[in-house]
């Protein structure tokens, strides 16, 4: 009997939650802007110099269109935004996902922000953990990123308690958020070598 490839990545069956230890990692659903704004209004001075998106403050309308907007791309498999809360409460701490999708090598980027009053507790390295195992489980990754601002030391910091390797930094690769030209660090788990 021939075995038949599937080649669209919309006919992947692909969880929509998992779990690590403290904290539910799911997909985006309807309701969840609200959740997401009140994290990003206490968070804005932290994510500022980093994320495009938080130059300003969305509203709650603008911030439940973004999450129905990756609920759509995760339905397509287009990005997987990831949301994460704390399982002990339900509490919504902090937002990553797999972007920049190339299926074909299946190669996926590790992004990720923390709800401030959440940092330094060990929430994000444990959910990266997680989301890499679920990359390399769920979607057979061959290769996964993890790409930061040479400055943004926490962000760093998870990548290389996730046991990802620096590859290398690109120098004067992007502007930043301020204007200036920043150097990119960029972290990688390479199947055959890192898992």
């Amino acid at each position: 009997m021939m075995s038949v490839q599937i080649t669209d990545p919309i006919l992947f069956s692909i969880p929509e939650s998992f779990e690590s230890n403290r904290v539910l990692i799911r997909a985006p659903l309807e309701e969840d802007g609200l959740k997401v704004n009140e994290a990003i209004k206490e968070s804005i001075e932290e994510l500022r110099p980093w994320m495009p998106w938080a130059q300003h403050i969305s509203t709650v309308d603008e911030s439940e269109i973004n999450i129905r907007r990756a609920r759509l791309a995760f339905l397509e498999r287009t990005d997987l935004r990831l949301l994460l809360f704390l399982k002990e409460t339900g509490k919504f701490i902090g937002s990553s996902g797999l972007h920049r999708l190339d299926w074909q090598a299946r190669k996926f980027e590790i992004g990720y922000w923390m709800r401030t009053s959440f940092t330094g507790q060990g929430y994000m390295t444990e959910s990266v953990k997680a989301i890499t195992h679920y990359a390399i489980h769920e979607l057979k990754a061959n290769r996964i990123e993890i790409r930061c601002d040479s400055r943004n030391t926490p962000s760093a910091r998870v990548a290389e308690r996730s046991g990802f390797t620096l590859e290398g930094v690109l120098r004067k690769e992007k502007c930043a958020e301020d204007g200036s030209l920043r150097d990119t660090m960029i972290f990688s788990k390479v199947r055959g070598v890192e898992f």
